[in-house]
């Protein structure tokens, strides 16, 4: 029994370092795993870290949007621009109705009937010798009003012949007449500038 004794013995012996062999590289190997598990372990922690900051956050926007924001006008604000739109439709309306107001007077400047100067030019004017008591050298102009002539229209008119007259000279000319009340068809006298 010694001699199988003995080689378990010796057997032994040669299997510790084997077995020593196999236990540092298991040992290494549960090194490692227990590294990594520390590993797992950490980015779990820091995973739960992130998650928790991402909740807080959704929650932050959920109280937000459950709140008004502010954009909303107030009942004071709301008056006061109605206050404003009614102050500018009235002035529009004001506006409105100067500007009738100012188009119908050009409507009625537009209506009366303006003299041409050209039917005046076109038909020079008579000349006529004045009544018998005046003297022989003084000749004066026989004149038709016409519709919207006026003394000022009718010197103009005159001028464009090389006439030159003034309205005192033609109410001179003419006693009893009445500068502003000319009626169509009546005859003035226009005189003639002294040579």
């Amino acid at each position: 029994m010694k001699p199988i004794s003995f080689s378990l013995i010796v057997a032994a012996l040669l299997c510790i370092p084997a077995a020593r062999g196999q236990d540092a590289a298991t040992e290494e190997r549960l090194n490692r795993l227990s590294g990594q598990i520390e590993d797992l372990i950490a980015g779990q922690k820091a995973q739960q870290k992130q998650i928790s900051g991402l909740m807080r956050e959704v929650e932050a926007l959920r109280e937000a949007s459950a709140k008004p924001t502010g954009n909303f006008a107030a009942q004071e604000d709301v008056k006061h621009l109605a206050d404003a739109i009614k102050e500018v439709d009235r002035k529009r309306l004001d506006d409105a109705e100067k500007t009738r107001t100012e188009l119908l007077g050009l409507r009625k400047v537009l209506e009366t009937p303006i003299a041409s100067n050209n039917k005046r030019s076109s038909s020079p004017p008579k000349i006529a010798e004045k009544d018998k008591d005046a003297g022989a050298n003084d000749k004066v102009f026989e004149y038709v009003i016409k519709s919207g002539d006026t003394l000022s229209v009718i010197v103009q008119a005159y001028a464009k012949e090389n006439i030159k007259v003034t309205t005192d000279q033609i109410v001179k000319a003419n006693p009893g007449l009445n500068p502003n009340k000319l009626r169509p068809g009546q005859k003035i006298l226009i005189p003639a500038p002294q040579t």
